[in-house]
């Protein structure tokens, strides 16, 4: 079973910005700062998704657990900006989901040593000094998994909940077949 953790999704507003005056007419919800960042970040709450508005009207949401909240921000992210006069009309140019980040566990613990040169050096990155995962990229998926030694699974890159779900489901038959060898 995989669970979807973060959703990625991004539009366009096809306008260009101020952003200093988007941040001053909505200092309330927008932190701006240009020499830390160049984006405006807009946030409704403190544990909302965080919208990254920059000066071309192009705009990234993060942090959404669904493809539905990341569209409800949306429409309240538009909704303000028109509010404000900030654009003509609550409407963007373009929105998509642009990745999924997926949780699944293995509920088993896995050797990650092992499973490096079993699953083949080619398509794995392991080095615990630099990070306790294993990073595999299968050449079937255009998905990226993280494993971990205790078997809890990051998929991250899938542009549809279903490609994680295949990918995690032939990293497991591929765990299955390593294993039922040893």
């Amino acid at each position: 079973m995989v669970e979807v953790v973060n959703v990625v999704a991004s539009g366009a507003l096809d306008v260009e910005l101020d952003l200093e005056a988007v941040a001053r007419d909505l200092d309330d919800v927008v932190d701006y700062d240009p020499e830390k960042y160049p984006g405006a970040y807009v946030r409704f709450g403190g544990d909302e998704p965080l919208v990254t508005l920059y000066r071309t009207g192009k705009y990234i949401i993060t942090g959404a657990s669904s493809e539905a909240e990341a569209g409800q921000l949306r429409e309240k992210f538009l909704t303000l900006l028109h509010r404000h006069g900030i654009v003509s009309a609550a409407e963007d140019a373009w929105f998509t989901v642009q990745n999924y980040v997926c949780m699944a566990d293995m509920e088993r613990s896995v050797n990650l040593s092992a499973l490096a040169i079993g699953l083949g050096l080619e398509v794995t990155e392991y080095e615990p000094e630099q990070f306790p995962g294993l990073v595999y990229r299968p050449h079937d998926h255009a998905c990226v998994l993280l494993v971990f030694a205790t078997g809890k699974v990051v998929i991250t890159g899938a542009q549809e909940t279903e490609s994680a779900e295949a990918a995690f489901a032939a990293f497991r038959d591929s765990i299955e077949t390593l294993l039922a060898d040893e």
